[in-house]
């Protein structure tokens, strides 16, 4: 559960980093970066769930 969580925080900060260089900067590729950032952590979250629920029964 720590690694999913690390892994879900080190994708946010991913998001933050491509996301601020399309708005401040114009980089027009960070915005790609920024959306494949975003999947991840649907990916991420969506595990974390499952992971939870399944500790959560135990």
């Amino acid at each position: 559960m720590k690694d999913l969580v690390a892994k879900i925080n080190a994708e946010i900060e991913t998001f933050k980093t491509e996301s601020d260089s399309l708005i401040e900067k114009g980089v027009k590729a960070a915005g790609a970066r920024a959306r494949k950032s975003t999947l991840e952590i649907e990916k991420f979250l969506k595990e974390f769930r499952k992971v939870s629920i399944e500790n959560q029964k135990k």
